[in-house]
């Protein structure tokens, strides 16, 4: 089986990839905190534990591992436990790794090897030319064209990161759950902080893909991330939420290193 790791700023996604036939599917997943601290013995305690309660004993069930990772310290970690528990040198996506696909950054060693994956996995699904939205620590759009190279893109603020900086600064104002409210103009602070965030970042989407496509036509627009599924349902330009985007991408480049 195939061990893919997403490692985020914030959260850090794990998942598990069949073998033969069900190689492509996405058997398990599991999502934790990103902690720079934890050492390999503890990624290893960790890691052990989900497989063990998916029935899996990863020492003789796991064939390969892929890790796509933004946060250097866990990289290394990552590294660790990979050669110390599975005596198995991981495919960490960065320079060297084959991905498939041309990008055409002016430092292609500056793209998050996370908008890299999900290039790569975009493209494998719906083609090009195809949009990217990831809502994650920060909101990336990533851009790929219709020969498959990844054009580039843009970066905002993360919604989450956003709000924290609100509630940090404003002593008048508390966190919010994160709902649809009942109107776009609010009757309530909680409501006019709601709809400020969805219907506000919702239009901060469209509008960024409505530019971005009188550059390379119309295009697929995939989201993907933890709040895909709540900005989806209001923004008009989001055609398809895929959450495993990342694992995608991330299985079909360790293919590609095989």
């Amino acid at each position: 089986m195939l061990l893919v790791i997403d490692v985020g700023n914030t959260q850090t996604v794990i998942g598990l990839y069949g073998n033969g036939a069900q190689s492509h599917e996405l058997t398990d997943h599991w999502r934790v905190a990103t902690k720079a601290e934890r050492t390999s013995d503890e990624h290893a305690l960790l890691i052990q534990e989900f497989l063990a309660f998916a029935g899996h004993n990863w020492k003789t069930a796991i064939g390969g591992v892929a890790i796509s990772s933004g946060v250097p310290t866990v990289t290394y970690e990552l590294r660790r436990m990979c050669e110390h528990y599975l005596s198995m040198e991981p495919v960490v996506l960065g320079a060297g790794v084959k991905t498939g696909m041309a990008v055409l950054y002016d430092n292609p060693k500056e793209v998050g090897a996370d908008r890299i994956a999900n290039a790569v996995g975009a493209f494998d699904l719906y083609g090009g030319p195809t949009i990217v939205v990831d809502f994650g620590t920060a909101t990336t759009f990533d851009v790929i064209s219709a020969k498959g190279e990844y054009l580039g893109g843009a970066i905002v603020p993360g919604i989450e990161i956003s709000l924290d900086a609100l509630f940090g600064r404003a002593a008048a104002l508390r966190q919010v759950e994160l709902i649809e409210p009942r109107s776009v103009i609010g009757k309530t602070t909680v409501e006019s902080i709601q709809s400020g965030t969805i219907y506000g970042y919702s239009s901060l989407i469209d509008g960024m893909c409505e530019r971005i496509e009188e550059y390379t036509g119309d295009a697929t627009v995939i989201a993907t991330g933890g709040l895909a599924d709540l900005i989806a349902d209001v923004s008009e330009s989001i055609e398809h939420v895929e959450p495993w985007l990342t694992l995608h991408g991330l299985r079909l480049i360790w293919i590609k290193n095989q």
